[in-house]
């Protein structure tokens, strides 16, 4: 009887060794420090400069779940700006990575998270597999009143083209092909040109 006993819990061990393995994701964007820390079960593995909103936008602080993610994904909204490797968290606010790295440390965007496009691949395959473990934290550290460490002047936006055909060729020869990729594994295209 003990032997059988050792045998069944060998089993189960190695069964549960089996199993797919799940880890608590914490990505923590600090919009006082202009920083996005990665924690994985607890341990710190990436800290990075980001850029959030600008003067006259904003990010959204809060406690979030990525809601979908995009490989490839366009801006609709901003003159179909890149987003590449976007982790839509809060509706249309997203982390992503952007190509302005030189902006990175300080506000610059309309309200998403930007960070370089090779630290965006990192965390968005991190994120893939694991998107219900996964917790976006939102916030500010800094005094209510006090400027952000790195903030920069920056004027308002202009205001956006009226040449919509124009809008639409650039929208088309931009978005072909790109792809959103849901937490449920399906893709889905972006825009399909007529």
């Amino acid at each position: 009887m003990p032997r059988l006993a050792v045998v069944l819990a060998a089993v189960a061990v190695l069964l549960g060794s089996l199993a797919p393995a799940s880890a608590a994701i914490v990505v923590t964007v600090d919009q006082s420090e202009q920083r996005l820390s990665v924690m994985v079960d607890g341990v710190q593995r990436y800290q990075w400069p980001v850029s959030t909103a600008r003067v006259g936008y904003r990010t959204p602080n809060g406690t979030y779940k990525p809601e979908w993610l995009a490989r490839k994904h366009f801006s609709r909204q901003y003159d179909w700006s890149p987003m590449p490797y976007s982790i839509f968290f809060n509706e249309g606010y997203a982390i992503h990575g952007s190509y302005e790295v030189s902006r990175l440390g300080s506000p610059a965007s309309h309200g998403c998270v930007r960070l370089s496009p090779k630290n965006a691949e990192l965390l968005f395959e991190l994120v893939k597999g694991h998107t219900d473990e996964t917790t976006i934290v939102m916030r500010r550290t800094a005094q209510a009143g006090a400027r952000p460490r790195h903030a920069r002047s920056a004027p308002l936006p202009s205001s956006p083209s009226t040449d919509g055909a124009a809008d639409f060729r650039r929208a088309a020869g931009l978005a072909r092909g790109a792809e959103l990729l849901f937490p449920d594994g399906i893709r889905r295209p972006t825009l399909t040109a007529g």
